[in-house]
């Protein structure tokens, strides 16, 4: 292929012809593998004597709890696609949002529930809150460590373990903290569930997390796309030495890439600690389905996040109908490996 062809392969996607065909029979497959996976979950749950109407609440709780791991599957994508290297302390940052969430919270009056809601204002400002100062230690450990390492042009392995160590550290931070037992941001407050059509019943709160994940992921889409911003995140996790020459502050984009990777897993966090309980390995349990519908939607690709993290979603949640729900994480690493078997670049990827 010639430069030219290059070019408008890179701008517009590959050229009709055999390289395309390969890419759809793949991703053809591996949506057949994905399809039939969720037909034996679903008669295993029949089998289970559960009822239509369970199987169809588990699958609408799915895609809320795809939203909440897709809120940080993006900020994992964005660190991976303008850094380049797995950000395994991405879970511990989505741990200290819901703990700041909770202090907030216990430091504030409690207020009467908003609407059919379980929670008050109080909540609404302890995830104000949450995101933007976690969006700060993130800036501040890519500062401490991260840029040390980029400075001197280490490895990937070197990235990887440096924020393996991070996750640990701020992992004990934690614990002295907050200590090590299982905390709510409403102790023994009622969450009753509403009854709707087809034998569905969810929570009021579940929709309120799935609202808020469409909305945050939207707000990013409209950031990444349309923004002067978003336009430079894009140049530097194409070719950063290139947008760097074109005058680029590529150190200044790191650091919008971290802040808003790490208010997206501050608002993941609080959401999933209010759909379950707060604890200190919260963050570790997310982490592998993170990392599961990043690869799934094809790493780098935020659209392609969100999308994973809703079929890992569905996946853990309507699995719960046939095994127990602490299998969950297994199921996520089952689609994971299927993925990685058939279409390693993912769903939204192409072949390079």
């Amino acid at each position: 292929m010639t430069q030219a062809g290059e070019g408008v392969r890179a701008a517009f996607g590959p050229r009709p012809g055999e390289r395309l065909k390969a890419a759809l029979q793949t991703r053809s497959a591996l949506a057949s593998v994905i399809a039939l996976f969720f037909v034996l979950l679903i008669a295993a749950g029949l089998v289970q004597d559960a009822s239509a109407g369970r199987i169809l609440s588990l699958f609408v709780w799915g895609v809320m709890l795809g939203g909440v791991i897709g809120l940080g599957g993006i900020g994992l994508t964005l660190v991976y696609g303008v850094l380049k290297f797995p950000n395994f302390s991405h879970g511990a940052l989505a741990t200290l949002g819901a703990y700041i969430a909770f202090s907030t919270v216990a430091y504030l009056p409690k207020s009467e529930p908003i609407g059919p809601f379980s929670f008050g204002w109080e909540l609404v400002a302890g995830l104000v809150i949450a995101m933007p100062l976690v969006g700060l230690v993130a800036i501040g450990v890519d500062r401490v460590m991260y840029r040390r390492l980029r400075v001197q042009r280490s490895s990937l392995v070197l990235f990887a373990m440096a924020s393996l160590a991070m996750a640990f550290f701020l992992r004990s931070v934690i614990y002295l903290i907050w200590g090590s037992d299982f905390r709510f941001y409403y102790q023994g407050r009622a969450n009753p569930a509403l009854d709707l059509p087809l034998g569905l019943r969810v929570q009021a709160d579940q929709i309120f997390i799935l609202l808020l994940a469409v909305v945050l992921v939207t707000l990013v889409y409209l950031l990444l796309e349309k923004t002067k911003m978003g336009k430079a995140m894009r140049a530097t996790a194409n070719n950063p030495e290139l947008a760097q020459v074109r005058g680029i502050n590529t150190e200044k984009v790191i650091a919008y890439t971290w802040m808003l990777s790490g208010a997206l897993a501050a608002a993941g966090g609080v959401m999933y600690g209010l759909a379950s309980q707060l604890r200190p390995e919260m963050g570790f349990w997310l982490l592998l389905p993170m990392f599961a519908a990043v690869i799934m939607g094809s790493i780098g690709n935020p659209r392609g996040a969100l999308a994973g993290a809703v079929i890992i979603g569905v996946a853990q949640q309507v699995s719960s109908a046939a095994i127990s729900p602490a299998y969950g994480p297994g199921v996520a690493f089952v689609l994971l490996v299927l993925t990685l078997l058939i279409r390693p670049q993912g769903l939204f990827g192409e072949r390079s």
